[in-house]
């Protein structure tokens, strides 16, 4: 009797191995953290730059200002902005000032995809300067990267 018995038994033990190994698979998987946060991504590509502490002079040195930027957002509301980027060396301010047109076309894509809510208060713009790091961080700038962007004149009309 024990012997019609024993390949039962090992097929079930096999199939509930198999169903706590799939569990376990699946558990670890879901309980993974997204990254889709615009925030925790600039700040991730943010710290892989080492900040070293600037003088008035070397941070005026390093920082780009971008003319006034006159766009409309998704709902046809306007936005009238001014940009001041603070860039980690040289290299990548001269980049930076090359490229000038790309860095307006990234603002400019940025800007339109977002409504008056998205910006509005210190959250929406925080939001909207993490999106702005990223692109150009990631898709611009090869010779160094953006460390900090303020923003020098915000109308929303």
């Amino acid at each position: 009797m024990f012997r019609k018995m024993l390949p039962m038994v090992i097929i079930i033990l096999v199939a509930i191995t198999l169903i706590v190994i799939v569990a376990f698979i699946l558990w670890n998987y879901l309980e993974k953290p997204v990254e889709d946060d615009p925030n925790s991504n600039a700040k991730q590509t943010v710290e892989k730059v080492k900040a070293k502490e600037l003088s008035a002079e070397e941070e005026s040195e390093l920082t780009f200002e971008v003319d006034e930027i006159l766009t409309n957002l998704a709902n046809k509301d306007f936005i009238k902005l001014k940009l001041a980027f603070q860039l980690n060396n040289s290299d990548a301010h001269h980049e930076f000032e090359l490229l000038l047109p790309k860095v307006k076309n990234a603002i400019i894509q940025t800007i339109s995809d977002l409504t008056p809510e998205q910006v509005q208060g210190s959250k929406g713009q925080d939001a909207f300067l993490a999106l702005l790091i990223n692109k150009i961080n990631t898709t611009i700038l090869k010779e160094g990267k953006v460390t900090e962007i303020s923003i020098v004149t915000f109308i929303l009309s």
